[in-house]
């Protein structure tokens, strides 16, 4: 079943196309990623998704209910969660405090209501170990966890990730490809934005590649990696 729908959306600023007429589809419990050079539209994209960016033209779909003008508290609120390529937590707050204002927010539940789920997702997200750290001294890989814990603090069907393993060592990279793997498992849906491509397709089933806004290939890992136009573009080899 299709949990999530991009029906030819586009975004301009001014003269510069970062999403061009881009339609694909999500299936419940799909991990889907998404690669392309820098500037290809990637996080533009999930900001489209997630309500950050106002389409111009198209619709985006989500559970059957078109939300292409919803704000991205309703969103939110329905299931759409997100991570950012640059985490930002509250630095002065501890861990568990930046988890229990996440799944506030984005439940609308009281702290009491979430305390319990919080502690849960910092066992699942190797954070309960610093639980009552504050958030602003947390090293990149815990900081990178946290953003990931936030996000699932607000109870997603789909989760939207922004090059989550970006500037991790090889050994960081694999216990964060671990975690992730644990949550695609427990049936949540997962659009991964990645450069770090052994990462990505150790979990993802699909790859979608865009170039310029648009998109150039989708399909199976090994099918999009031995395309011409993948390796022309993204990998810089001239075929």
């Amino acid at each position: 079943m299709v949990i999530l729908a991009l029906e030819n959306v586009s975004k301009s600023f001014g003269a510069l196309k970062v999403a061009d007429d881009v339609s694909f589809a999500l299936e419940s419990g799909e991990a889907l990623g998404i690669i392309g050079p820098n500037g290809a539209g990637k996080s533009s994209l999930f900001n489209l998704i997630s309500g950050n960016l106002r389409v111009d033209e198209g619709r985006i779909i989500y559970r059957n209910e078109d939300v292409t003008r919803q704000p991205p508290m309703a969103r939110c609120l329905a299931g759409i969660g997100r991570t950012f390529q640059i985490p930002q937590p509250f630095q002065q707050l501890t861990v568990f405090e930046n988890l229990l204002v996440a799944a506030a927010y984005g439940s609308r539940k009281t702290e009491r209501e979430v305390s319990e789920r919080c502690a849960d997702i910092l066992v699942n997200t190797g954070l309960i170990a610093r639980a009552n750290q504050a958030a602003g001294s947390l090293g990149l890989l815990q900081r990178k966890r946290l953003e990931l814990a936030r996000a699932l603090a607000t109870e997603p069907k789909v989760l939207l990730l922004d090059e989550i393993a970006g500037g991790l060592t090889e050994g960081e990279c694999g216990e964060l490809v671990e975690t992730i793997r644990t949550i695609h498992g427990a049936g949540v849906a997962i659009i991964w934005v990645e450069h770090v491509l052994h990462a990505l397709n150790s979990v993802v089933s699909r790859l979608l590649v865009l170039n310029f806004g648009k998109v150039v290939g989708l399909g199976r890992p090994s099918e999009i990696m031995e395309s011409k136009a993948v390796r022309q573009i993204y990998l810089g080899i001239d075929v």
